[in-house]
């Protein structure tokens, strides 16, 4: 099975989200069904279904995460070679040649991927037209409205 690069970010993310659901969230879910059983029947006990229904997701969660981090491969960019093109992990502004807006992207991988915070898939259309390029150089996206010309204006490995 090939392994899913991600960042050390990511993997500390991940880390601390799975330390949360067994230290935290799993204890009081025990908690609140051990409480709503003391409630008597359970048939009719919504405290109950729903403490019940919260810890199949937590333990699917935990499930979820443990199997990911067993299948990554973390890749640490301040401890690769500097330079003037875009890798994995890689910070790169760029320039929408069409309409001169300028964006910022964090190369990531699938489970850090976040628009909202500027981080696309390694396996996102305008990464994969990225990867590999540099500093000056145009790339073409294929977009859904068409393709989009991209000026690369700065990488950095941050």
């Amino acid at each position: 099975m090939q392994k899913s690069p991600m960042t050390v970010e990511g993997e500390i993310a991940l880390r601390k989200e799975l330390e949360h659901l067994l230290k935290v969230v799993r204890p009081s879910i025990i908690e609140a069904i051990a409480t709503a059983r003391e409630h008597g029947d359970l048939k009719e006990n919504a405290e109950y279904h729903a403490a019940r229904e919260q810890q199949s997701f937590t333990e699917g969660r935990i499930q979820d995460i443990e199997g990911k981090l067993s299948n990554i491969q973390v890749i640490d960019i301040t401890k690769m070679p500097q330079g003037d093109r875009v890798i994995f992990g890689s910070t790169v502004t760029i320039i929408n040649l069409e309409v001169e807006k300028t964006v910022t992207y964090k190369i990531v991988g699938d489970d850090e991927a976040d628009v909202k915070q500027q981080k696309i898939s390694y396996q996102s259309p305008i990464a994969r037209a990225l990867m590999g390029k540099e500093i000056g150089e145009v790339v073409v996206v294929k977009a859904p409205s068409g393709d989009v010309e991209y000026e690369i204006d700065n990488v950095e490995f941050i």
